[in-house]
């Protein structure tokens, strides 16, 4: 099948790193993966984040011009050649999709969401603009396919019928992470020369963007949590950039010189990192799922981090890490100590941890599901 495609939060070829990058582009391995031709529809970036209803505006009439424009193009196109569905990745009220329901409706083909959530209390408020155009664009889908669980209650009211919701796990290509794992030990040795660890400490690692909001707030937590671990020998990698690298480095402050910062790592060196470390700790703070946590386990890490939104589905506690609540710190802490003297413990949770995304996470597996989903939809949504 030939599919259009868009992420209106962020495209997937976005200069900027970001665990929504790296799921829409997954998305496109994975529908390729099943046998479908997709393209890049559009790369308008939809996304407010102040809640400026101009803006809204603005950009709602940069997307309808943008619609029309493609339409036009695809006018052009033989038969062949035309997409026979619009797929739109991550879906909510600060980064709506003005531009695939109206391509859909005018060429009459099916309108297919993967992962949306939506926010009752955004419908009178500064984002009321996106919220509409969130609703409407899922009343209008053939399907709507669900990473977060915590999000399908919120979208369920506005599905036209129960069986165009679907269920898909978080997920990602398993076998470069799997095969950092089985490298362990020289990834171990390169990684403590990169950055002055002491390879017989326990090492704990953190990878996220650094940007005000939930990130920040959530390195904030972390930094509360450590501080209250000091009577114990570990060190902490922290991996990746952005805007508040200063706050973050303040909050770090407190466990002083345990710290290294890595800055951003490219997939080649970010596999590595994942397989030399011993922990993956992360409170998220209003995480959705949390790419980089099933990425450490991918790798083999077994992780301690907050139960918010999706990580669960990814984190089986007890089995492959420990959940605790999000901003809870001294929680954090509590979850971390008793591992950073088991090494037994890590190790079993480890092995549980590959065994668990390879059987439910890999992409091969997302590759049916999505191949399912769009094997069953309508040939028009005018009929359907």
């Amino acid at each position: 099948m030939r599919l259009a495609f868009y992420a209106p939060l962020k495209p997937p070829d976005h200069p900027v790193p970001s665990g929504d990058r790296r799921v829409a582009q997954q998305i496109l391995a994975a529908l390729a993966d099943s046998g479908h031709d997709v393209e890049i529809a559009a790369r308008l970036r939809s996304f407010d984040s102040s809640g400026d209803l101009a803006r809204q505006t603005k950009l709602a009439g940069i997307a309808a011009r943008l619609a029309g424009r493609y339409v036009h193009r695809i006018y052009g196109r033989p038969y062949a050649r035309r997409p026979e569905a619009w797929v739109t990745y991550h879906l909510y009220y600060k980064a709506p999709d003005w531009i695939g329901p109206r391509v859909a409706a005018t060429l009459d083909i099916p309108y297919v969401v993967i992962e949306a959530s939506v926010a009752g209390k955004r419908a009178g408020g500064p984002w009321s603009l996106g919220h509409q155009a969130t609703i409407a664009a899922l009343a209008r889908a053939a399907a709507v396919v669900s990473l977060n669980p915590a999000d399908e209650s919120g979208i369920a009211p506005h599905v036209r019928a129960p069986t165009r919701l679907h269920r898909l796990k978080p997920f990602l290509d398993s076998r470069p992470y799997a095969a950092a794992a089985h490298e362990r030990a020289s990834h171990r040795v390169r990684v403590a020369r990169r950055y002055g660890l002491d390879p017989d400490r326990p090492w704990l690692l953190a990878v996220a963007m650094m940007r005000p909001g939930d990130k920040l707030e959530s390195y904030k937590v972390l930094g509360e949590s450590l501080a209250l671990l000091t009577a114990h020998p570990w060190s902490l990698l922290v991996v990746g950039d952005g805007p508040a690298r200063d706050q973050v480095r303040a909050a770090l402050a407190p466990v002083g010189e345990r710290v290294a910062f890595a800055g951003p790592l490219d997939d080649a060196e970010l596999g590595p990192a994942y397989a030399a470390a011993d922990l993956y700790v992360w409170p998220a703070v209003n995480e959705a799922f949390g790419m980089a946590i099933l990425e450490a386990q991918a790798a083999g890490l077994p992780v301690v981090a907050g139960d918010s939104g999706g990580v669960g589905e990814i984190v089986a506690h007890g089995r492959t890490g420990a959940l605790v609540r999000p901003r809870d710190a001294a929680a954090l802490a509590a979850a971390i100590e008793p591992l950073l003297a088991d090494p037994a413990r890590r190790s079993r949770w480890s092995q549980n941890a590959l065994a668990k995304v390879a059987v439910e996470h890999d992409r091969a597996v997302a590759a049916r599901v999505l191949g399912h989903v769009l094997s069953q939809l309508p040939q028009s949504m005018v009929r359907a």
